[in-house]
């Protein structure tokens, strides 16, 4: 083994040697880098443009679907927990809720707010989650109602077809709040244009005229609804109906009847329908007067 002095002395001997060597990979090291820029440079870039002119990128991105690249590599940030921290640092960044902020109120995102909420989709959705909900709501007034009348009329079978006195006074309390309002909206219409020719006198005039206007239109809309299709529209959401001796709606003289016997049994405390509790068929003073009788139906379909 050589003593440290003389490899010293051969260390740099050796590198005197090599000396001129490393002055001329200096001296030739800029005009390559020059002419590596110059030329291979631009021949790289070309080659790489047509490279992806062709069908690289696609087998490129097929083979990443192939073998799953993006999934191991979402499965491992995901078991690492890197995925949960990249997440949180940039849900917790104050960039991103200005970028939030910047989108939700720019004018494009409500433009398209505007677009989606007027889009016939979203108006059917609506409309069927209306419906839906006042149906299952109707459905589940009906089932109530039943049992009620099956609990008040206990003389009588369960199965039977005749409505008892909670269907028929549900019906009833939705078709005076519909008569109500069909009144109001007459009335106001009569009010606006009493306003423009002048308001009438005297007094008891008015009160008679409003009396009969309430008189014609309760009178006109359960005759109207009775002998046209057998049933009110409260009558309807119960799921009842009015029917004569033949199974038909009632003739016009018959609901004329029963409207007015109708008035006669609500006027002294409903007593007009006590008969319904006892009667086998469980008719009221109406149904008794008019020759008709109310039954539960199942709408076809």
């Amino acid at each position: 083994m050589a003593p440290e002095g003389q490899r010293s002395r051969f260390g740099a001997a050796g590198r005197l040697a090599f000396f001129p060597a490393r002055v001329a990979a200096r001296a030739s090291r800029r005009p390559i880098e020059a002419a590596a820029e110059e030329h291979l440079v631009p021949e790289l870039s070309r080659l790489i443009d047509r490279a992806l002119a062709k069908s690289l990128p696609e087998e490129l991105v097929h083979s990443l679907v192939e073998h799953r690249v993006l999934e191991r590599m979402a499965t491992e940030l995901a078991e690492t927990g890197a995925l949960d921290r990249m997440l949180e640092n940039a849900l917790a960044s104050p960039r991103t809720n200005e970028l939030v902020d910047r989108v939700v109120n720019s004018d494009e995102m409500r433009r398209a707010i505007r677009e989606i909420v007027a889009s016939r989709e979203v108006r059917e959705a609506v409309t069927q989650q209306a419906s839906g909900f006042v149906e299952e709501l109707a459905a589940d007034i009906r089932q109530r109602a039943r049992r009620l009348d099956d609990r008040i009329d206990r003389g009588h079978a369960a199965a039977t077809p005749f409505a008892g006195v909670a269907t028929r006074a549900a019906a009833l309390t939705v078709d005076a709040l519909l008569i109500v309002a069909v009144f109001t909206a007459l009335s106001g219409f009569v009010a606006l244009i009493s306003s423009l020719v002048g308001t009438l006198r005297p007094t008891w005039l008015v009160g008679a005229l409003l009396g009969a206007g309430w008189t014609l239109v309760a009178g006109g809309y359960l005759v109207l609804f009775w002998s046209g299709a057998g049933r009110t529209p409260g009558m309807n959401l119960l799921r009842v109906r009015v029917r004569d001796g033949s199974g038909g709606p009632p003739s016009v003289g018959r609901a004329i009847v029963r409207a007015l016997a109708t008035w006669i049994s609500i006027v002294p405390f409903f007593a007009g329908y006590l008969p319904v509790l006892f009667d086998r068929r469980r008719r009221g003073l109406p149904d008794l007067l008019a020759g008709t009788e109310v039954v539960y139906f199942e709408p076809d379909g």
